[in-house]
């Protein structure tokens, strides 16, 4: 992880002003991260001391079940809060936070900030924004997966994990993400691959044809608009 300093970490400030989220300033104490693809911005199980605002970059959530299983369940894009659950929640079971490209946040530490963001009603009018995406989204997987053939689905996960325009996720975790079988899904890659849309590459998969993919995928956005 970088912590960006001076100049860097003003442009930044600058570029992607957060000011509109709070009826007071937070430029003061903001910091800002860098985290490179695999590295995590929160540990499951650890509180992290910051509400972060992402930037750019993607990340994805982990859970640990009873059984030690580790499940895929979400996505976090730009514009997206992490860390949203510890600031609200005293208790809470903290999940992991995985970069799954390079990651730019913002990171407001709570011991400056916590007490003044659960006071704030412009803040706490888009946290509830926020929320309500985030739950809309996660009760739309599941219909998803009933409405679309693993086609759609698998090109939506693709265009979600690739880091310049590679894909490579373990079948084992889409399998589960998505809830198909192993045969399932690589039946589907091999067409992929057949099509033209993607080369395999050892253990990974190389996008070449980037437009069939997204309109595979788009027809998963339109429906969740619906």
């Amino acid at each position: 992880m970088k912590i960006y300093k001076k100049e860097k970490r003003q442009r930044y400030l600058d570029e992607h002003s957060i000011s509109h989220l709070f009826s007071f300033p937070v430029e003061e104490f903001i910091q800002v991260h860098e985290y490179g693809r695999g590295e995590w911005i929160i540990q499951e199980g650890m509180r992290p001391d910051f509400l972060f605002y992402v930037i750019e970059g993607r990340a994805k959530i982990y859970v640990t079940h009873q059984n030690g299983k580790v499940s895929l369940i979400n996505f976090i894009h730009a514009n997206d809060f992490i860390g949203e659950m510890e600031l609200v929640n005293e208790v809470y079971y903290t999940k992991g936070i995985q970069a799954s490209t390079k990651t730019v946040c913002f990171a407001l530490p709570f011991r400056h900030y916590r007490t003044r963001m659960l006071e704030d009603a412009t803040f706490l009018r888009e946290l509830t924004k926020f929320l309500s995406i985030k739950a809309t989204y996660m009760a739309g997987k599941y219909s998803q997966s009933l409405a679309f053939p693993l086609e759609n689905r698998l090109a939506d996960f693709i265009l979600q994990t690739a880091d310049e325009g590679v894909y490579k996720e373990k079948h084992v975790t889409v399998c589960d993400f998505l809830g198909v079988s192993y045969r399932h899904l690589l039946h589907v890659l091999a067409q992929f691959c057949e099509k033209g849309y993607l080369k395999k590459e050892g253990r990974h998969y190389r996008i070449e044809q980037h437009c069939p993919l997204v309109k595979l995928a788009e027809k998963l956005t339109n429906f969740s608009h619906q």
